[in-house]
C-alpha cells in the first residue's frame, strides 16, 4: 500500500514539474524579458522593447501561446491606429508616429463630425435601411426554409440550386439589373428602393441557413404538437420558431452586416445627401487633392460600436448556428 502510495505521488511530481527542456525555454524567456526591460530603461522609457521583449519570451517559451498572441495583435493593431488618427489634432493629422495615444490628443475631429457634418442622419438611415433588412430578411427566409426541408414539391430541388447560384454570382454583376428594377418601380433615390435591393440578395444565403438548421429538427415534435391541436403554422411559431434560435440569430446577423458596411450599391440608387448611408457619407471626406483623415477615422470608430454590439448580444448563438445546421440527423 505504500509503495502504489509513493509510486503515486513520483508520478504526480512528474507530471507537475518541468522538463529539461522547458526548464530552458523559461530561462531563455526571462533572459528575453530582462533584456527587453534594459533597452526601455536606457532608451528614454520606450515601452515597444518591453512588448517586443514579451512576445519574443512568450514564443520561446510556449511558441503556440506566442503565435496567437502575434496574431492578435496583428488584428488589433489597424483598430488602434485609427483610434489614433481620429485622436490627432488636426495639424498632426500627417503624423508618422506610431504612439497609440499621439502628444495633444482630443476629441476635436468626433465634436466637428457631430456638429458640423450630418453623420447623426447618416447613421440613422443605416440603421433603419439595415434593421429592416434583417427582420424582413429573418422573416421571409424562415418561411422559405421551412418550406424547402418539410414538403417535398415540383421544382423544390432546381430551386435550391437556383437560390445557390445567385450566390456565386459578383456583387458588381447585379448593380445594373438591380437599379433597371428599381428605377422601374420608380424607388431611386428612396430608402425603400434599397431595403429592396438589399433583401433580394439577402434571402437566398438565409434560406440555405436556416433549411439546413431545419433538417436537424425532429418533424415528430411537429407531429406531436398538432395531434394535441396546433395547425401547421402554429406548430411553426410555437416549436420550430423557439428551437432554431441560434439559426435565426445568425441570419440576423449575417443580414445586418451585409445590409451596414455596404457602399456599391448605395452609391447607385441613393443620390440625395438627405438619404446617405453612413459609407456614402464618409466616402465624402476622401477628395481627390485632399482627405479628412481625422472625421473619417472618427467615424470610423463610431460606426464599429453598433457591430460589437450585435456581436456581444449574439455571441452565446454564433458558435452553435454556425454548426448545428451543417450535419442532418
Amino acid at each position: 500500500m505504500i509503495s502504489t502510495t509513493a509510486k503515486k505521488k513520483k508520478k504526480r511530481g512528474e507530471a507537475v514539474g518541468l522538463s529539461g527542456n522547458e526548464q530552458i525555454r523559461m530561462i531563455l524567456a526571462g533572459i528575453i524579458v530582462v533584456v527587453g526591460l534594459v533597452l526601455t530603461v536606457t532608451n528614454e522609457m520606450a515601452w515597444g522593447y518591453t512588448l517586443g521583449a514579451l512576445l519574443l519570451g512568450l514564443l520561446a517559451w510556449k511558441w503556440e501561446h506566442g503565435v496567437l498572441a502575434a496574431y492578435s495583435i496583428l488584428s488589433i493593431y489597424p483598430v488602434l491606429r485609427i483610434i489614433s488618427i481620429s485622436l490627432r489634432p488636426t495639424s498632426n493629422l500627417l503624423s508618422l508616429s506610431l504612439d497609440i495615444i499621439p502628444p495633444g490628443a482630443n476629441l476635436g475631429s468626433y465634436q466637428i463630425l457631430f456638429t458640423d457634418e450630418n453623420f447623426l442622419l447618416w447613421v440613422w438611415n443605416s440603421l433603419m435601411i439595415t434593421i429592416t433588412v434583417s427582420l424582413i430578411g429573418v422573416a421571409v427566409s424562415a418561411t422559405g426554409a421551412y418550406a424547402f426541408s418539410r414538403w417535398r414539391f415540383a421544382g423544390r430541388r432546381p430551386g435550391l440550386i437556383f437560390l445557390m447560384t445567385t450566390q456565386m454570382i459578383p456583387a458588381g454583376m447585379l448593380i445594373i439589373p438591380i437599379y433597371v428594377i428599381v428605377s422601374q418601380l420608380q424607388l431611386t433615390n428612396q430608402i425603400v428602393g434599397l431595403i429592396l435591393a438589399y433583401i433580394t440578395t439577402a434571402v437566398p444565403f438565409s434560406i440555405w441557413i436556416l433549411k439546413g438548421y431545419y433538417d436537424t429538427i425532429p418533424p415528430d415534435l411537429e407531429e406531436a404538437a398538432m395531434v394535441d391541436g396546433c395547425n401547421r403554422m402554429e406548430a411553426f411559431y410555437r416549436i420550430i420558431l423557439p428551437l432554431s434560435t441560434p439559426a435565426l440569430s445568425i441570419v440576423f446577423l449575417f443580414n445586418f452586416l451585409g445590409a451596414w458596411a455596404e457602399f456599391i450599391v448605395a452609391k447607385v440608387i441613393l443620390v440625395n445627401a438627405d438619404v446617405w448611408t453612413w459609407p456614402l457619407g464618409l466616402n465624402e471626406f476622401i477628395g481627390q487633392f485632399n482627405t479628412d483623415w481625422g472625421k473619417y477615422a472618427a467615424g470610423s470608430v463610431i460606426v464599429t460600436v453598433p457591430v460589437l454590439l450585435l456581436f456581444m448580444w449574439q455571441s452565446k448563438y454564433l458558435i452553435s448556428g454556425l454548426t448545428l445546421g451543417g450535419v442532418k440527423s
